[in-house]
């Protein structure tokens, strides 16, 4: 067995829900020659300023979106890297392309860098980080943390059957001017609801979250609420952070207010008890709160680019 000596620490996750993808890169980059971009990818590739809700609250909202995008936008951050996907209604090719990722997967453990995949223990984006070649074994390492095996034949093929997996193999020479040019053009088509999604994206994902917390309360969905506030509140660092160490502080402070209204929501979401109105109001008020901020942020970016 290849494996190489990865974990978690280091990446940063406010709320113990940062979303698995983003998480996932920020930690392959941060086991790679390029580890200075480990917190920065997570706001230049985009993915800080992705926000999705559906109307019952479905975790799985955040994984409904064009997986081949992750190239693209991983490569707007001034890294390259290589990417395999298969997907529904593909399956004259799933084998070929399994072979593809197999090969792409050992290549970068050679590397030393873990690569990102696709539900290889739980239906989350989490890392690969060892392989037997003999034994046609993965060695994973999920976002729960239980690094289990996994067979070569399985890859794509668990719970939610598609394939997708990510390596990063260098940087571009991008400039620094250029990746915040292309960071806040990306930032704007997320939050101006640009990319494909049936779901409530963007600034419209605001509403969509707070009507949970009014009108439509349920206790039923107490979990699905805190998952949401979790998930989105913990990328929001992301942006703030970047911001700030590209001296955009203008912008910086308008991210840092949307990233403390978010986490100080969670905090009340995981402390209080929300089946009482006043706890829910307070909620709802501080969404409300982040979603001006990051409505003026917007703004500002608009004029800049």
């Amino acid at each position: 067995m290849k494996k190489l000596n990865v974990d978690w620490d280091g990446v940063y996750d406010s709320t113990g829900y940062l979303f698995s993808l983003a998480k996932s890169l920020s930690c392959a980059v941060k086991n790679s020659p390029w580890a200075d971009c480990a917190e920065d990818v997570i706001a230049t590739s985009g993915f800080a300023f992705r926000m999705w809700v559906s109307p019952d609250l479905c975790p799985s909202a955040v994984s409904i979106w064009d997986f081949e995008q992750q190239k693209p936008w991983v490569e707007s951050s001034g890294l390259t890297c290589d990417y395999v996907g298969r997907y529904w209604d593909q399956e004259d090719i799933a084998e070929a392309r399994r072979l593809e990722a197999v090969a792409l997967i050992q290549g970068s453990i050679d590397r030393g860098i873990p690569a990102v995949c696709w539900d290889i223990g739980t239906p989350e984006w989490g890392l690969i980080t060892g392989y037997d070649a003999g034994a046609q074994v993965f060695e994973t390492l999920p976002v729960n943390g239980r690094a289990q095996p996994l067979d070569y034949a399985a890859l794509g093929k668990r719970e939610l059957p598609l394939l997708s997996v990510l390596t990063i193999t260098g940087q571009s020479g991008k400039s620094q001017a250029d990746i915040l040019s292309d960071t806040m053009k990306l930032a704007v088509h997320h939050l101006r609801g640009g990319e494909w999604c049936g779901n409530a994206k963007g600034l419209d994902a605001y509403p969509a979250l707070i009507r949970h917390f009014e009108a439509d309360f349920s206790a039923e969905r107490s979990w699905n609420m805190e998952y949401f506030l979790g998930t989105l509140g913990a990328l929001k660092y992301y942006d703030w952070r970047y911001f700030e160490k590209a001296q955009q502080m203008e912008l910086a402070a308008c991210c840092k207010a949307v990233y403390e209204a978010w986490q100080e929501a969670f905090r009340i979401k995981t402390t209080k008890n929300v089946k009482r109105k006043k706890e829910r109001e307070k909620i709802a008020a501080l969404l409300k709160i982040a979603q001006e901020n990051e409505q003026r942020a917007v703004e500002m970016m608009e004029k800049m680019i």
